[in-house]
């Protein structure tokens, strides 16, 4: 998926992806050579390589569900271990399953626990080497901050959180470190713009992010021409941002990058793919759902007394209200004082509204509001009217949520736990933001997938 590789994922942790996968590709293949030997392993080569193919693409997906691609964070090397042995372990089972129904493409049993040790050993010795890399910041792209307040303050901790960031800031430029917005001590201040080509040159710098909070004639157009010229790449912070990140800095964006940035365009195709994976997604959805949703409503009706669906006021696409449809997770009277947010561990919750909403059973009755056209599979959270009011007189550029429908999932769901408050409201308008400007079929895809294991391991749940 372009989106997948352009948009979010730096290439070397493409370049990881792609790499452990043939690592475990070729572990498979190994023995099937070393025990069937040069002549018959090339007479049957296709067959053995679908069957590689296979544990190469289930025992991926099992590490993907097991968080194994997520190399940003710190992890011990005895849980990065035990984490692929759980994955493995799952995908063993799941082979099974496979080969019970595809018996042609089992593997015998010599073969495939000797394939199994080869490739826990590969994968292990991988990831060791790759983490190494990483913790020494191995071919990383030097960049100049220029800037040292509130924005590049945003971007330098998110590329110093990020082990896989993928960047190494040489230096900052400015005057001063700000005490409210304040950058990492290790790295360089330099109050001398006029050194800024001069440092380019020294320390190889392929970039220059102008993070400048106030950009209003203090950007050192000449110094920045001169690094154009040595061939750096200029970036905006606030694009840098965004492609770092996943989501676009709202407190920084000013009307006219909103208006002259790329995207935020919808082509009639894109709408058209959109509206047909809603119908086709939300009518299996509801077919397959069926016997959870009788279950649910036998549950829901005896367990406490009043409605069985929940229907509330949301805002939709364009402002336009109407009435989303949820399995009722709540007593009856949970509002009687007026509407308040969600919180956490709230009492208000019946014990079976709670197992709902951990596993998303509460949301199956939206697939109703799908179809009818008033919501998208994909998409911004809808909300209600009272907290949209409150939310767009004090968060800018909140409306411009409703110029998409509203979602069952979406980038924000999936990017950031349950929010219950305005600065929560805040943090994720930014990711509803970028999608909105990267909307696309292949992004929705994306997200459908990633929800599938956010709902199974019960992530942002409230």
């Amino acid at each position: 998926m372009p989106f997948i590789l352009n948009k979010y994922y730096p290439a070397r942790n493409i370049f990881f992806f792609l790499g452990e996968g043939l690592i475990i590709f070729l572990a498979v293949n190994s023995v099937y050579f070393i025990f069937k030997g040069p002549q018959l392993y090339c007479e049957a080569a296709s067959l053995y390589g679908i069957r590689a193919l296979m544990v190469t693409l289930i025992f991926q997906l099992s590490l993907y569900f097991f968080d194994l691609y997520d190399l940003g964070g710190q992890v011990s090397g005895a849980e990065v271990v035990a984490r692929v042995m759980q994955a493995f372990g799952v995908g063993c089972v799941v082979l099974a399953f496979v080969y019970y129904f595809f018996p042609a493409i089992m593997i015998s049993s010599r073969v495939f626990w000797t394939g199994y040790g080869a490739i826990c050993a590969s994968i292990l010795f991988w990831r060791f080497i790759y983490n190494k890399a990483l913790d020494r910041k191995m071919f990383v792209q030097p960049v100049v901050i220029l800037g040292a307040g509130k924005l590049a303050s945003r971007i330098a901790n998110e590329i110093e959180a990020k082990r896989d960031s993928g960047y190494k800031i040489v230096s900052f430029i400015g005057q001063e470190r700000y005490p409210s917005c304040p950058v990492p001590e290790n790295i360089p201040l330099v109050a001398e713009v006029g050194q800024l080509p001069l440092m380019c040159r020294a320390n190889k710098v392929e970039k220059v992010v102008v993070a400048l909070d106030d950009a209003r004639g203090k950007t050192p157009v000449q110094e920045l021409l001169q690094c154009k010229m040595q061939g750096v790449t200029i970036e905006n912070g606030v694009s840098f941002y965004e492609g770092l990140t996943g989501k676009i800095l709202v407190e920084k964006v000013n009307p006219s990058w909103l208006i002259y940035s790329s995207g935020f365009r919808v082509s009639r195709w894109s709408t058209f793919a959109k509206r047909f994976l809603d119908i086709v997604v939300s009518f299996i959805g509801l077919v397959f759902s069926l016997p959870v949703t009788l279950l649910s409503a036998l549950i829901i009706k005896l367990e406490s007394s009043g409605p069985i669906f929940y229907m509330q006021e949301r805002v939709g696409e364009q402002g336009k209200v109407f009435k989303v449809v949820k399995f009722r997770s709540m007593r009856s009277d949970a509002e009687k004082d007026g509407p308040v947010w969600a919180m956490k561990n709230d009492t208000r919750v019946t014990r079976y509204g709670n197992l709902m909403r951990k596993v998303r059973i509460d949301e199956i009755p939206q697939m109703w509001n799908v179809l009818k056209g008033e919501m998208s599979f994909v998409g911004p959270r809808p909300e209600r009217p009272v907290f949209v009011e409150q939310l767009t007189r004090t968060i800018p550029y909140y409306a411009l949520r409703h110029t998409v429908k509203p979602g069952i999932t979406g980038w924000a769901q999936i990017c950031y736990p349950y929010g219950a408050s305005e600065e929560d409201a805040l943090r994720k308008l930014e990711y509803d933001l970028y999608y909105i400007k990267n909307l696309s079929l292949q992004m929705d895809l994306w997200i459908i997938f990633q929800t599938i294991k956010t709902v199974l391991f019960q992530k942002g749940a409230r």
